[in-house]
């Protein structure tokens, strides 16, 4: 939610942390492009805005995390670690890009950044979900 204050002809915009949005994130994909049709195996770059940083899982540092890659998948119960598996994918590396070898058809890639323990920081940090068709 934003809300906007006017005073003395200055305009300040106030955001509820409690209701973090995609919109609000740090995080975001920069390729590919929502509604693209790509090829196997999809290139997939990770975005990331200042202040936030990026740093290996287990590295405790405030504003920095890392890259968790949800595949056809809802965000998860924001509150607990992110799950490992084949639609949760992780990159404690520090990765800012990978390489998926998807099945043909539509597909959907978000983006969550995950603290050092892999529990997504308060607020949230996410892209929007974006939808790809694999040919």
């Amino acid at each position: 939610m934003l809300k906007v204050l006017q005073m003395a002809g200055f305009a300040f915009a106030l955001f509820n942390t409690a209701q973090a949005s995609a919109a609000q994130s740090a995080v975001y994909l920069l390729a590919p492009q929502n509604g693209a049709t790509v090829k196997s195996p999809v290139t997939v770059v990770f975005g990331l805005h200042n202040p936030w940083g990026v740093a290996p899982a287990g590295t405790k540092i405030d504003k920095t995390g890392h890259h968790h890659l949800l595949i056809d998948v809802e965000l998860p119960d924001l509150g607990k670690p992110i799950a490992k598996d084949a639609s949760h994918l992780h990159f404690g590396g520090g990765q800012t890009e990978t390489e998926l070898k998807l099945t043909p058809g539509p597909h959907t890639l978000q983006l969550l950044f995950g603290d050092f323990a892999h529990v997504p920081h308060n607020p949230p940090q996410y892209s929007e979900k974006i939808s790809i068709t694999v040919e």
